[in-house]
């Protein structure tokens, strides 16, 4: 019964990268760390987060912030785990934030027991949520999509529903925005439409345009992190390269922390 996701999608950026440290800057004392569509690659994910640990003791004392860019579900095998870790973060790192992807808003809208809803949502990588959420007596290959509409709502935690439903679609720190796909050029921010935040593409990234501030989002995959004049993209496509990246920003300071599927086995060996 199950479709495969829509192929994953490589975007090249068309312009030379200007990287324009300097004249964006987060405030004194504060300093933020964003990472990249996880899409279920727990493994990745508590790599990372050690990897921030890290960073975080060799660096002067700073108020933190970990920002989520969304995406945390679909196409990797972990997202039920991915979702309980991002959870318990928050009781690290107090000012945790997390954004809405496309991804969570599909995988919330199966949740309603929409049939058709679910079908998009397992065609573009939900299989694999679903599949991490599923323990059931019942074969997930076997069962229809009907079966699965009426039985995925009883076996998703509460609690993990309640947590996606409480993200948010944008957060701006100092000089920088951070969203989950990216803005519609020239629109104010306050007037971003919903589905831009969490879907735009080629309209944003082909965008030359002084935003205002710098655009920090995912959702756009591209083989290391995207740094250009006006937006900085982190989406390294986790569930398939095996590397998750994160931005770190601190003053008029920025740097990329990684994490790679082969210490990631290195570290659990």
């Amino acid at each position: 019964m199950l479709e495969r996701f829509e192929p994953m999608f490589w975007k090249r950026s068309k312009k030379s990268v200007v990287t324009s440290r300097g004249a964006h800057s987060i405030p004194a004392g504060r300093r933020v760390y964003a990472i990249g569509d996880i899409h279920g690659r727990d493994d990745l994910f508590a790599q990372l987060i050690d990897l921030i640990r890290a960073d975080i003791r060799q660096r002067p004392d700073a108020e933190i912030t970990l920002i989520l860019l969304g995406d945390l579900v679909d196409r990797g095998p972990d997202s039920a785990n991915v979702i309980a870790r991002a959870m318990r973060l928050r009781d690290e790192f107090s000012d945790t934030r997390l954004l809405i992807g496309n991804h969570e808003e599909c995988f919330l809208a199966a949740l309603t027991g929409d049939v058709r809803k679910l079908r998009y949502f397992m065609r573009i990588g939900g299989d694999a949520t679903v599949r991490s959420y599923w323990d059931d007596g019942l074969s997930l290959d076997e069962a229809s999509f009907e079966e699965v509409a009426e039985r995925l709502p009883r076996l998703v935690p509460a609690d993990h529903v309640a947590y996606l439903g409480q993200g948010e679609d944008i957060v701006e720190i100092g000089d920088y925005v951070f969203v989950h796909a990216g803005i519609r050029p020239g629109v104010p921010l306050e007037r971003q439409a919903l589905s831009d935040l969490r879907w735009i593409r080629d309209e944003f990234l082909d965008s030359m345009n002084d935003h205002g501030k710098m655009i920090v989002h995912g959702h756009s995959i591209t083989h290391a992190p995207d740094e250009q004049a006006n937006r900085i993209g982190i989406d390294i496509g986790a569930f398939q390269s095996g590397a998750l990246a994160a931005v770190a920003l601190e003053g008029e300071s920025r740097w990329f922390l990684v994490a790679r599927e082969a210490q990631a086995r290195a570290d659990a060996a």
